[in-house]
């Protein structure tokens, strides 16, 4: 099982993610595409990427807004497979 961060260093992973925030026990980050084609590619690149690292987002799409969910979810709030996978998503978001 994966150890749940503290409050310290969710706040200080938070310093390197850029638009990643927190929202309770989850880190949630919005992306805003052109056309609701560009957000359904992201989103399959983000599937392989959580498939990769077997560590898998809640994603909302809204027409040209993806929303990214990240959370441990048997951990009960965020852990470093959350901080990885942000990381992961943002390094090849587009």
């Amino acid at each position: 099982m994966r150890r749940k961060l503290s409050d310290l260093e969710i706040q200080r992973a938070l310093g390197k993610l850029a638009g990643w925030s927190r929202r309770g026990d989850a880190l949630l980050k919005t992306y805003t595409f052109q056309q609701f084609a560009d957000g359904i590619e992201f989103v399959r690149h983000v599937a392989k990427v959580a498939d990769r690292l077997n560590h898998h987002p809640d994603i909302d799409i809204r027409y040209t807004k993806v929303t990214l969910t990240l959370s441990t979810h048997d951990a009960g709030g965020i852990t470093e497979a959350d901080l990885q996978l942000a990381e992961e998503i943002d390094g090849n978001a587009r």
